[in-house]
C-alpha cells in the first residue's frame, strides 16, 4: 500500500469524506485516516442521521397516538423500542457502507486509526500504542470534527448520564429526562424522548432558548414545545449531580437571584454544546495557530498559517454544521487545483428538526439592530396557508427581513412543518442578491407550503393577500 499521495485527510466525517472525494474527482491521490472502525465521523454514526431517524420514528408514534383520530383514522399505538432502535441503527450501517463503496469508487486510501501531523507533508497513524505507519504528502486537511463539551464535577457515564450518543441509545423510555441545555441536541433529542412518553424537563443557563435563532421564532418555539409537554427552567445551572437511591438529583442554582434547588430524574442528557477534537493532533510541534477555545484559525479557503495544511468543519470557528463542513472541503480542495470557490458564510442554512422544524438563513432581526441596518419585515402565519391547514399543521410562521433601501432579502426565518426543506428557496434567492420583490412575482404552486414564503415576501410590500 502507497504512503506517498497528494492529500492526506484526516477526519472521515462529512468534511473529511467530501473533500476527499472532490479531491479525487479531481486527481489527486488521496488518503483519508479515521480513528473509527466505520466512515462518516459523529454526524453519520452518532449525531445527525440517527437522531434523524429516532425523531421522524417518534413523530410517527406520536401522531398514531394523538393526531390520527382528526384524519377520522381509528387506531392504537404500542411502542416497540427495541425495534425503533434497530431501524436507526440499519440506517446508520446502510450509509457507512455507502461511503466505504465511495471510496473504493474514487480510489481513495482509507487509514484506521489516530493521526499525528509530526510536520508539514508528513502524518503517523497510531494504533494503540505503536506507531504503524508514516504517511508523506502534498496537502494535509484537519477535519476531526467535535466532541461533547463536558460540565465540571459532572462525569458522562452513558447510561444514566448521558451525552446525545447515550441518549440515541437508551434501552427504555426514561420516567423523567433532564436535558441540560436548551439547544438544537437537547431539543431535538429530548422531542424524541418526550414523544415516546417521557417527562422531560430542559434546564438553561440563559434567559431563553436557542440563543442564536431570532428572539420572535425563539420565543413561538418554546411555547409550541410547552404544549407538546416540555418543561424549562431558563436562568438555571446544574453545579453538581448526585446519586440518590435510583435516581440521579441534580443541585440547581438560580443565576439571577442564587436560590437553590434540587430535580430529581433517572437520566441526565449533558447538552452543552461541543468542542473541537485537536487534542493530540500535534499542532502545537508544528506552530499551528488555534484560539483561546482550540479552534484552528484558517483564512476564507480553509489555509492554516502552515503551508500545505488546511482546517475545515468544526475544528474550526462558526457554526458547527456538517453541510457547512462538506462546502469548506470543496472550496479548500478546489483552491488547491486553481478553482475559483468561495463560500458566503452568510448563506448557509441552518435547521432544527423538531416538530415543527425551525430553518433560518442570514441575519436575525437582533443582529441587524446590532450592526445599525434599516430593515424591514414580512410575517406570514402558516394557520393563514391552505395547505398546512388541511394538513393540520398551522403552527408557526415565515418572516423574511429585507433591506430597507435596496430590497435585497438579508435574512429568513421559518418555523413550521417542513422548514428544513422550505428555507433553501430563500438561500438560492440570496446567493443571487435576489430581493423580496423578485419572490413575491414567483408563481408559486397552490396549494403548498411555499406559498407562505410567497405570501410574506409580498408583506414586505403592499401586503400579503390572504390575511
Amino acid at each position: 500500500m502507497s504512503t506517498e499521495f497528494d492529500l492526506i485527510v484526516i477526519g472521515a466525517g462529512p468534511g473529511g469524506y467530501v473533500a476527499a472525494i472532490r479531491a479525487a474527482q479531481l486527481g489527486m491521490r488521496v488518503a483519508c485516516i479515521e480513528k473509527n472502525p466505520t466512515l462518516g465521523g459523529t454526524c453519520l454514526n452518532v449525531g445527525c442521521i440517527p437522531s434523524k431517524a429516532l425523531l421522524m420514528s417518534s413523530e410517527k408514534f406520536h401522531e398514531v397516538e394523538n393526531s390520527f383520530i382528526d384524519y377520522g383514522i381509528i387506531t392504537q399505538a404500542k411502542l416497540d423500542l427495541k425495534k425503533m432502535m434497530s431501524r436507526k441503527d440499519k440506517i446508520v450501517d446502510d450509509l457507512t457502507k455507502g461511503i466505504a463503496y465511495l471510496f473504493k469508487k474514487n480510489k481513495i486510501t482509507s487509514f484506521e486509526g489516530t493521526a499525528k501531523i509530526d510536520k508539514a507533508g508528513q502524518v503517523s497513524i497510531m494504533n494503540g500504542q505503536d506507531k504503524d505507519k508514516i504517511l508523506t504528502t502534498e496537502n494535509i486537511i484537519i477535519a476531526s470534527g467535535s466532541q461533547t463539551a463536558q460540565l465540571p464535577n459532572i462525569k458522562i457515564d452513558e447510561k444514566t448520564i448521558v451525552s446525545s450518543t447515550g441518549a440515541l441509545s437508551l434501552q427504555k423510555v426514561p420516567k423523567h429526562m433532564v436535558v441540560i441545555g436548551a439547544g438544537v441536541i437537547g431539543l431535538e433529542l429530548g422531542s424524541v424522548w418526550a414523544r415516546l412518553g417521557a417527562k422531560v424537563t430542559v434546564i438553561e443557563y440563559l434567559d431563553r432558548i436557542c440563543p442564536s435563532l431570532d428572539s420572535e421564532i425563539a420565543k413561538n418555539f418554546q411555547k409550541i414545545l410547552q404544549k407538546q409537554g416540555l418543561e424549562f427552567k431558563l436562568n438555571t445551572k446544574c453545579n453538581d449531580i448526585k446519586k440518590v437511591k435510583t435516581n440521579q438529583q441534580l443541585q440547581l442554582s438560580n443565576v439571577k437571584n442564587g436560590d437553590s434547588s434540587t430535580l430529581n430524574a433517572d437520566i441526565v442528557l449533558v447538552a452543552t454544546g461541543r468542542k473541537p477534537n485537536t487534542d493530540n493532533l500535534g499542532l502545537d510541534a508544528v506552530g499551528i495557530i488555534t484560539n483561546d477555545r482550540g479552534f484552528i484559525i484558517t483564512n476564507e479557503h480553509g489555509k492554516t498559517n502552515i503551508d500545505g495544511i488546511y482546517a475545515i468543519g468544526d475544528v474550526t470557528t462558526g457554526a458547527m454544521l456538517a453541510h457547512k463542513a462538506e462546502d469548506e472541503g470543496i472550496v479548500c480542495v478546489e483552491r488547491m487545483n486553481n478553482i475559483a470557490a468561495h463560500i458566503d458564510y452568510n448563506i448557509i442554512p441552518s435547521v432544527i428538526y423538531t416538530s415543527p422544524e425551525i430553518a433560518d438563513i442570514g441575519k436575525n432581526e437582533e443582529q441587524l439592530k446590532a450592526e445599525n441596518i434599516s430593515y424591514r419585515v414580512g410575517k406570514f402565519p402558516f394557520s393563514a396557508n391552505s395547505r398546512a391547514r388541511a394538513m393540520s399543521i398551522s403552527d408557526g410562521m415565515v418572516k423574511i427581513i429585507s433591506c430597507t433601501e435596496t430590497d435585497r432579502i438579508l435574512g429568513a426565518h421559518i418555523i413550521g412543518a417542513e422548514a428544513g426543506n422550505m428555507i433553501h428557496e430563500i438561500a438560492i434567492l440570496m446567493e443571487f442578491g435576489g430581493s423580496s420583490e423578485d419572490l413575491a412575482r414567483s408563481c408559486h404552486a397552490h396549494p403548498t407550503l411555499n406559498e407562505a414564503i410567497r405570501e410574506a415576501a409580498l408583506a414586505l410590500g403592499d401586503g400579503a393577500i390572504h390575511i
